[in-house]
């Protein structure tokens, strides 16, 4: 047996097989997808203006088939953050709408970890920990760093709303944080921001009711830049921006301590 060329006798991981053809195809086929959606242009779909444009017909929807409705509604979510669809907010905010503050917030948050599970395990197999190592030292050693601490580090990414989700869901992938700590840190994390777009899409009603008119004359009148006058940033406030800021700071006080007592123990040794 040849120990330099058998990669199993070495203790190494085999090379061919953790880049076989089979662990690209879902990554390939995610890839594929997201193209179709946006050179078709549905991502632009998720918005406020289908929302108001069809309200009808999917409030009568969800009134005659309310389960039926809630579970495309969990099935349109994970497929937009599988595919890293811009409109995410607008779904959750269509959740609160349509179903209420309480069952909107809880599919949204089902929908949101399932696609983002997706995009993890998807990312996982057909990278793994290779890029990592192939960067070097330093950056196996931050990866094993974020691996100690990795539920708090995941629990800040998610509760910040400054991190873009997709990438929260690639990079713990290539650091080779376990499935578990990733789903329970994502599904923690996100409650808090989804519940208060959720919460601002329980109270969209008078909004729209107040606009629709003009709205849809402007639909009627056969124009393209019909738009709905609606600041997200003005009614996710900034007590609510910093309130989720605050949760993500605590998020790092076990880090923080944990740190801090191994250099005071290195100190106390030292001395």
């Amino acid at each position: 047996m040849n120990i330099d060329r058998d990669g199993a006798a070495c203790g190494k991981p085999d090379t061919a097989q953790r880049f076989s053809p089979r662990r690209w195809w879902p990554l390939a086929a995610i890839v594929v997808l997201a193209a179709v959606v946006y050179a078709m242009g549905w991502h632009r779909q998720l918005s406020l203006e289908t929302l108001v444009r069809h309200r009808t017909a999917i409030e009568a929807f969800v009134t005659t088939h309310y389960v039926s409705a809630l579970g495309l509604f969990v099935a349109l979510y994970i497929a937009a953050v599988a595919l890293s669809v811009p409109g995410a907010v607008w779904l959750t905010i269509s959740g609160g709408f349509l179903f209420g503050v309480w069952v909107g917030t809880l599919a949204s948050v089902v929908g949101a970890v399932i696609g983002a599970t997706l995009v993890f395990l998807i990312a996982k197999s057909a990278f793994g920990e290779h890029l990592v190592r192939r960067a070097g030292p330093l950056a196996a050693r931050l990866a094993d760093e974020f691996r100690t601490d990795a539920f708090s580090y995941l629990l800040f990414l998610r509760l910040v709303p400054a991190f873009p989700f997709f990438l929260v869901n690639l990079v713990p992938a290539l650091l080779g944080v376990r499935l578990a700590t990733f789903v329970t840190a994502t599904a923690f994390g996100i409650i808090p921001a989804t519940f208060a777009f959720a919460s601002i899409g329980a109270g969209l009603d008078s909004v729209i009711s107040a606009q629709e008119a003009s709205y849809r004359a402007c639909l009627a009148a056969g124009r393209a830049d019909c738009r709905l006058d609606f600041d997200l940033m003005a009614a996710l406030t900034p007590q609510v921006l910093a309130a989720m800021v605050a949760l993500g700071v605590l998020a790092l006080v076990p880090v923080v301590i944990k740190r801090w007592r191994r250099r005071a123990g290195i100190a106390q040794r030292s001395g």
